[in-house]
């Protein structure tokens, strides 16, 4: 993408998505071993699933936030990305002015 459409935030809004993307992945795996080290009575609705459930995703919370707040700007990548002239393709062709004066006969 030509420099001139990228934005300097955008570096950092990136950033942000992908420091909190890395991170809730391994909250999750941390979540699935937490969830597999629980006694065998322990399942959703009982006391000991949903304490270590909400405390998963109070862990959670800030980076969904940042996610929240940021997110939007992979729209504006993809936008800006759609609407830059691509080095892969020629740039259209023009065609020429037709010379004025005298032009030729319509056939019938």
């Amino acid at each position: 993408m030509p420099s001139g459409l990228a934005q300097t935030r955008w570096i950092y809004q990136l950033g942000v998505l992908r420091d909190a993307l890395e991170r809730l992945d391994t909250l999750h795996e941390k979540w699935g071993r937490t969830r597999d080290s629980l006694p065998a009575g322990a399942r959703p609705g009982t006391a000991a699933f949903d304490t270590v459930l909400a405390e998963h995703h109070a862990e959670c919370w800030s980076y969904l936030d940042d996610w929240a707040t940021h997110g939007h700007v992979i729209g504006e990548v993809n936008t800006a990305a759609r609407h830059a002239p691509s080095p892969l393709a020629p740039p259209p062709a023009t065609r020429p002015v037709p010379a004025t004066g005298r032009t030729a006969p319509a056939r019938r």
